[in-house]
């Protein structure tokens, strides 16, 4: 994973980079029938860092863009594609004066028009090995290819895995593939998969929260393990990924932690040491093949078997979301002053949805009489309902759809009713948001 501050970037690369006690969350995701993945053997990814160490050894020490490690990382992994009947290309780029690569790999068959991609950053730095960061990542997509290969996969959309170089000088291999593609070809990308550092020593299990499927096929896969997981937030925008999503491209993948602390919470639920680095080696030279938690990688392994299995096999159906609800009444008065129903959401990362569902019920004589806003917790109003004089029809059942991606998600939300008009009376009877 590439370091929060980044370093000057050639002129080449620059160019090519252009609740309630009533309210209860609720995440349900449509079942899909697929084949299940295999198990991805531990020892194969590890003999994979094994090469990857003995590349470092035997080229000062690291695989760092423009050296000859990376050359040679590069040349192991594509001989290990081509022999397994995947089709190679590399793609050349310039950064800092030096040549750097980005291996492709697809895999034949599927429809081309419908292409998942997996991929994970094949440099280190210079000061160490980056077995960690990221031949992890690197191991454990290629082995996942050569399941691929193994089982003759025949999945419904085109499958295609990539190393990327030059990740940590700024991305600049992943800025530079999806730069070259057109448009037409950016729109054939159903999903990109990232994976840099999953084997972390102090590990951590922590899930892009990106792309809502994608998250929630590696969340339904750890709670099958019954391992619990958290949203990344420590390396956000800081790997290959970013460029695919600011691309319009769905993106997840997984992490183990860098630099950030382990906390008491987090070491109990997951093991480890607590008010220790998840990993100490990161960006150093012990990132040696000493500095891997065989149980975080194998793990993480066997998740990306099941996402590219998962993913690749025909339309996955969007997870329903999580559903937030109250089913306290509230009374609302004849020709009297607005009222409200607080809903409180909790444990959201980042903002609102851009198509925020509001699903509203409310049991009234003359429904044409009431006006209906939905409040974010900063107080700005939504307008989901006017009055009308001519819709005497009884009550309110509607879901209606907000574009709150400027709203922060977890806070109070109140649905505000107001009766304007007289004779006729009612309550708000039950309400929810689906994020």
């Amino acid at each position: 994973m590439r370091p929060a501050r980044l370093g000057t970037l050639s002129a080449a690369a620059l160019a090519v980079a252009a609740l309630l006690a009533t309210a209860a969350p609720a995440v349900q995701a449509a079942p899909v029938a697929v084949a299940a993945a295999p198990d991805i053997p531990l020892a194969n990814v590890k003999a994979h860092l094994t090469q990857l160490q003995s590349i470092a050894t035997a080229n000062g020490g690291n695989r760092a863009h423009g050296r000859p490690g990376y050359k040679a990382s590069v040349d192991h992994v594509r001989a290990e594609l081509d022999a397994a009947g995947f089709t190679t290309a590399l793609q050349q780029f310039t950064s800092g004066g030096a040549t750097g690569y980005n291996l492709i790999a697809d895999w034949p068959g599927g429809d081309p028009g419908q292409v998942l991609m997996a991929g994970a950053h094949l440099d280190s730095v210079a000061s160490g090995a980056g077995i960690n960061d990221n031949g992890s990542g690197s191991a454990a997509v290629l082995e996942t290819a050569l399941a691929v290969s193994r089982a003759q996969l025949a999945p419904d959309k085109h499958l295609r895995f990539a190393w990327w170089g030059a990740e940590e000088l700024g991305l600049v291999g992943s800025k530079y593939y999806v730069n070259s593609l057109s448009t037409a070809e950016r729109a054939k990308l159903t999903g990109y998969l990232n994976f840099d550092m999953i084997g972390s020593p102090n590990a951590g299990y922590f899930v892009y929260d990106d792309d809502p499927v994608i998250e929630q096929t590696f969340k339904d896969y750890f709670a099958g393990l019954a391992v619990p997981t958290e949203i990344e937030t420590e390396g956000d925008g800081r790997s290959d990924h970013a460029p695919f999503k600011s691309a319009g491209v769905p993106v997840g993948g997984l992490f183990t932690g860098a630099s950030n602390t382990k906390t008491s919470a987090q070491a109990q639920k997951w093991g480890g040491t607590a008010g220790q680095s998840f990993d100490r080696c990161y960006h150093s030279s012990c990132d040696t093949t000493a500095n891997i938690d065989d149980t975080a990688l194998d793990r993480n392994s066997d998740a990306i078997a099941h996402a590219v299995w998962t993913l690749s096999a025909g339309t996955v159906t969007p997870p329903a979301g999580t559903v937030f609800s109250t089913t306290v009444d509230v009374a609302v008065p004849d020709n009297g002053g607005a009222v409200t129903s607080p809903l409180a959401v909790t444990g959201r990362t980042g903002n609102a949805p851009s198509a925020l569902k509001v699903a509203v019920e409310i049991k009234h004589t003359y429904r044409g009489d009431l006006v209906v806003d939905l409040l974010a917790p900063d107080g700005t109003a939504y307008r989901l309902k006017n009055s009308s004089s001519g819709d005497s029809a009884d009550d309110v059942s509607a879901t209606y759809t907000v574009n709150a991606s400027g709203e922060a998600a977890n806070g109070t939300w109140k649905l505000r009713v107001q009766d304007v008009a007289a004779q006729d009376t009612g309550y708000v009877d039950s309400w929810q948001l689906t994020f």
